[in-house]
């Protein structure tokens, strides 16, 4: 019984990495068709989303020509600059780097104060060296281009008042 709960979850993270990938392939075309396109997404085992005023057809037609250059071997395409396991491994590096700094010595405001320099200069650090350390994650442990029989399913758009969400749903 564990065996087979184990199992299930390890496909699950698999399915995740594999539309995380997938997800990150379609914005990097998305953004290369439309210069100033804003748009976020967030993956699943089932497909990901992706939330930001595109058409349909637009999202439909990246996410297919994202698979097949995927599938070609376009591994670059899986990471993206702007995901968010960037922006947590800085945030992380960056709070800890304080942390360590403010905490063995913090007796009163003006010693607190005086190591506001040295707390700036590490968290800065850690967030440059938090965004190449998202980057490795990103390519050993968020996302795998290996997509394998990964198809594409189905894209919904869904209208939430003025934002617009894209499910891309996925099977394989």
């Amino acid at each position: 019984m564990a065996e087979t709960l184990l199992s299930r979850v390890r496909e699950m993270v698999a399915q995740v990495r594999r539309n995380h990938a997938l997800e990150h392939a379609t914005i990097h075309l998305l953004s290369q068709r439309y210069r100033n396109i804003r748009v976020v997404g967030r993956s699943t085992p089932r497909g990901f989303v992706l939330y930001g005023d595109l058409s349909t057809d637009a999202v439909l037609e990246a996410a297919q020509e994202a698979l097949a250059l995927l599938k070609a071997g376009r591994q670059d395409l899986a990471v993206h600059p702007f995901c968010g396991t960037n922006a947590v491994a800085a945030g992380t590096l960056a709070g800890l780097g304080a942390f360590l700094v403010l905490t063995p010595r913090r007796r009163n405001l003006s010693e607190w104060l005086g190591r506001l320099p040295t707390v700036l200069l590490i968290a800065t650090l850690a967030s440059i060296v938090g965004q190449r350390l998202g980057l490795a994650l990103q390519t050993t442990l968020t996302t795998d281009p290996r997509v394998g029989n990964l198809r594409i399913v189905a894209v919904v758009r869904e209208e939430y008042g003025p934002t617009v969400a894209h499910y891309v749903y996925t099977e394989g």
